[in-house]
Parts: C-alpha cells; structure tokens; sequence
C-alpha cells in the first residue's frame, strides 16, 4: 500500500515513516503543502497522512484541493488542534479521521487499516435512491431532497444522513455513529457527532413542519416520524 505522508516536523515524519516501513507499506514524505499537493496529484496512492500546519500551505486547504480530484482517496489528519470546533473544520475540508498529537504509532496503524479497509469494500450503486417519509437521496449523483426541496450537505454530512436512512426508527448511539460513520471511536471529551447532528436539522428539518430527525436523552439520535 503506497501512502502520502506530508509532515514538516523532522523528528515526528521520520517516526511515522519508519513505523510505517515496518508495517510493510510504503510511504513517500513530502515536508510542506505545496510539495504534497502535488505529489498527491500526480501520483496514486492508496491513503494520504497530513499535518494541518504546515508551511507554504496548510492541510485543510490541501485536504479540499485534493477532495476535489480524488474524493474518495482516504485522508487521515494529524494535528496539536484537539478541540470540537477543529475536528469539525477538519472533516469539513474533506478529511476521513483526525488523529490529535501526541498519538501512539499502533493507534495510527488502526486507524490507516480501516480507511483502507472500508475503501476496498466500497461499491458504486449507479442510481440507487434511498427514501425515508419525503426525504430523497441519491448515493451515485449525491443529490439530497426533501419534497421537492434540493437540500445541500458537505461529505460528512452526507455519510451521516445516509448512515440514518440505512437504520430507520432505531436509536443510533454516538458510539455507533463514530464507530459506523467516521471509522473512529468516539471521544467523550468533545462533541462533534452533536454538532453534525445539528447541522443536518438545520438543513432537514428546519424548514419543514414534519420533524425527522430526534434526540434520546441519554442514548442517542433516531430517524423516524414523530
């Protein structure tokens, strides 16, 4: 497995880059945004590692530029950033996990192995239409409605919905959506699956008196008709 590694600290690509050659994949570095951007661009690689600070441009605006030729290339983003609101801008850039240094070198591995596992099981469903009460989505053309409302979402928000429309009128716990939606386990110390949640009201319910999508105390969120 070839992965794109863009990390300006020295000391910290040099660990991961070893601890990836151990593991048997193969990996290729690259120091600054501009020079990972166009390694990754140029060249096939089965999943990308990228710092967010990084010189001469940083990983979020390099996360959507590659998003926007390759979007189902797998990208995991490291960072010193911890809180909600970063790991929230990172997914919004396009980004798969979000790794918070310092970070041991086994967590990384597992994290690398289901992106790349769940890549490799993916199936283009030309045309496949899910529907949920008036509530549409399109998973080849990526178009959502709800009526005749075209509603638009950002890629995770996308993935969440469609997670929720795959397991209707059942509670979905913020374990099982971290676990199911963003291949990560679920740290209780932030609240990003809620903000996400939220978001999706926003868009999918606000504007309709028919309410979709409702909060369990205690347990989780669930899809139903109230």
């Amino acid at each position: 497995m070839n992965i794109l590694l863009i990390e300006d600290d020295l000391r910290v690509a040099d660990l991961i880059n070893r601890g990836l050659q151990e593991h048997g994949f193969n990996p290729t570095l690259a120091y600054d945004g501009l020079s990972g951007k166009k390694l990754a661009l140029q060249n096939d690689y089965d999943l990308i590692i990228t710092d967010i600070i990084l010189p001469k441009m940083d990983g979020l605006d390099l996360c959507k530029q590659i998003r926007q030729t390759k979007p189902e290339l797998p990208i995991i983003m490291l960072t010193a950033l911890g809180t909600t609101d970063d790991k929230v801008e990172g997914f919004d850039a396009g980004a798969d996990d979000y790794l918070v240094k310092p970070f041991e070198m086994r967590e990384l591995l597992v994290r690398i192995r289901a992106l790349l596992k769940r890549n490799n099981k993916t199936v283009n469903s030309t045309g496949f239409i899910l529907r949920f009460a008036d509530l549409e989505m399109n998973l080849n053309t990526k178009i959502v409605k709800r009526g005749t409302q075209e509603i638009n979402l950002t890629p995770k928000e996308f993935k969440l919905l469609e997670y929720m429309i795959q397991n209707p009128e059942r509670v979905l716990s913020r374990v099982e959506i971290a676990e199911k939606v963003w291949d990560t386990h679920f740290d209780t110390g932030t609240n990003f699956i809620d903000v996400y949640i939220n978001y999706l009201r926003k868009k999918i319910d606000r504007d309709f008196d028919q309410k979709l999508i409702h909060t369990k105390s205690g347990m989780g969120f669930i899809l139903k008709i109230a």
